[in-house]
């Protein structure tokens, strides 16, 4: 680690009120694979990516969500616990907390995703945050981590609770298709290019949505969004 890099990492440290302490997880959890890719091309060989500490940092948010909706919503049953653990753990609302926490501004990336905007890409911020959680966890345990989800997360799962909030368009899209038409939505990717996709979505062989994504999973996202709110419109 540079002295820069180190000075970076301490800055976004203290601005979150943790002591500066285990500074190289903290470090590798904030490195996208496209910076680390750069700087092994370089010569350097003493970094690596975030995406061993994003797949830890995954299951701990996962764990800890289902703690959460366990202990405050006794009521709840099985199938909505895992609706609320799918919207509250989506890539939307983990980008969301990165972004309040301008996790953005402390990411290294390489120049392809700097000049792209890589920064304020939900998936990277998403992706990040993981990572950063899993920084948390191996250096402070999970009951920090927990303090941080009853800090931020508490407030979406009572929205994702009460239905004020959807992110999970395509089980929303999926579930409604199902009980209103008895059938499935299809997606069929119409076009590819300049990395992005654009995909439709087919229900009663009818084009409900279409979306636009750097990867087919995003434009797929996009278009259930798009499908299921013009579905809502019809049936009002």
């Amino acid at each position: 680690m540079t002295d820069i890099e180190k000075e970076s990492v301490i800055e976004f440290l203290r601005k979150e009120n943790l002591c500066c302490k285990n500074i190289e997880t903290f470090f590798i959890s904030l490195v996208h694979s496209s910076y680390a890719n750069e700087q092994l091309q370089a010569g350097r060989s003493d970094i690596t990516s975030n995406e061993r500490l994003e797949f830890l940092g995954d299951a701990v948010v996962d764990l800890v969500v289902c703690d959460l909706l366990y202990r405050k919503y006794p009521d709840a049953s099985e199938g909505e616990m895992s609706k609320v653990k799918a919207a509250v753990a989506s890539e939307k609302i983990l980008s969301i907390m990165a972004k309040e926490i301008n996790l953005g501004n402390y990411l290294f990336l390489g120049k392809g995703e700097e000049n792209t905007g890589g920064r304020d890409r939900d998936s990277i911020l998403a992706d990040a945050f993981e990572a950063f959680l899993g920084a948390v966890y191996i250096t402070y345990g999970l009951s920090k981590v927990k303090e941080i989800f009853d800090k931020r997360f508490s407030h979406y799962i009572s929205l994702v609770m009460k239905g004020k909030l959807l992110f999970d368009y395509k089980t929303a899209l999926q579930e409604l298709t199902q009980r209103v038409l008895k059938e499935l939505p299809e997606y069929k990717v119409v076009q590819k290019k300049n990395n992005a996709f654009v995909v439709e979505v087919i229900i009663s062989n009818k084009v409900m949505g279409k979306g636009t994504g750097r990867s087919k999973k995003e434009a797929e996202k996009a278009a259930a969004e798009a499908a299921y709110k013009a579905l809502l419109r019809e049936r009002k």
